[in-house]
């Protein structure tokens, strides 16, 4: 039984992995990076190929609807549909014995208890309903003075701002989950950006803190420098509007005049002036 369970808890390893590689790709083809396209379809296709033979045939079907393959188990409920989950299949997903998959939306079910989660509460409904990058970020979030010399200080800064300010928990988790899927492929782009990210952080929404370093750093193996950095946790149902948020940012910031004027903003309260006015015709 034990094996079992190591076999099962392998595999979802492996779907994991598998499905941040796809959604790697996606990232590409929405921010115009083509750069990795070739080196992620040959991943994604030995990876597959690694796959035992009875989970190939779910993969295959599921990758053909779009990158999300697996679905976490959050309060009793499948955190991609919303479904509620029957106490029997609640304990056999913890159980890991048997691959289980979703009633709702047949998404292969896992859970990870560990995991960091939202605990800024929601908006309520007499509150003024935000728009803009004002659904995802707020000025506490903010970090106009990263003194930092590597990826890893970097979101260990963000990180920390996002548990201070209230808004997840386990930042060590956050970091360590940032630091896997830079592992996996850098988030490094054009022009001094980066988009570090974890997916699966549920009970809430997106959640965006940005930082910003007067002198550039080496971000990654390559050589990449960057100062400005988006860390941005993402709840499994909106995997798919990170996309757009991805190719907001990206297209605000392409344009050198918006770059400077974060890099020169002095105070949270700047820096949170200059990414709004930046993003407010590319992010609704």
């Amino acid at each position: 039984m034990e094996n079992a369970k190591k076999s099962i808890k392998s595999v979802i390893n492996q779907l994991l992995q598998l499905q941040e590689l796809i959604f790697a790709l996606e990232e590409h083809r929405e921010t115009g990076n083509g750069t990795s396209m070739e080196r992620l379809h040959q991943s994604i296709e030995e990876m597959a190929e690694k796959l035992p033979e009875e989970v190939q045939a779910q993969y295959s079907l599921l990758s053909t609807h779009g990158a999300q393959i697996l679905a976490p188990m959050h309060n009793n409920s499948c955190a991609v549909c919303g479904v509620s989950l029957p106490n029997r299949q609640v304990q056999a997903v913890r159980q890991c014995e048997v691959v289980q998959t979703c009633p709702g939306c047949a998404r292969i079910l896992y859970e990870d208890p560990d995991a960091p989660r939202w605990v800024a509460g929601v908006a309520g409904r007499n509150e003024p309903r935000k728009t803009g990058i004002s659904r995802f970020s707020a000025e506490s979030l903010m970090v106009p003075d990263l003194v930092v010399s590597s990826a890893e200080d970097a979101i260990e800064v963000l990180a920390g701002q996002l548990e201070s300010e209230g808004y997840i928990s386990r930042a060590d988790r956050l970091i360590q989950s940032a630091l896997e899927r830079e592992m996996m492929l850098s988030t490094a782009m054009d022009h001094g950006l980066a988009f570090p990210h974890v997916r699966g952080v549920e009970g809430g929404s997106l959640a965006l803190a940005c930082g910003v370093s007067k002198e550039p750093f080496v971000w990654d193996a390559s050589g990449a420098k960057t100062n400005i950095v988006f860390l941005i946790t993402i709840p499994s149902a909106v995997s798919a509007f990170y996309m757009r948020l991805m190719s907001g940012l990206t297209e605000a910031f392409l344009k050198e005049s918006n770059r400077k004027a974060l890099i020169a903003a002095e105070t949270q309260q700047a820096l949170w002036k200059a990414l709004t006015k930046a993003t407010r015709y590319t992010i609704k």
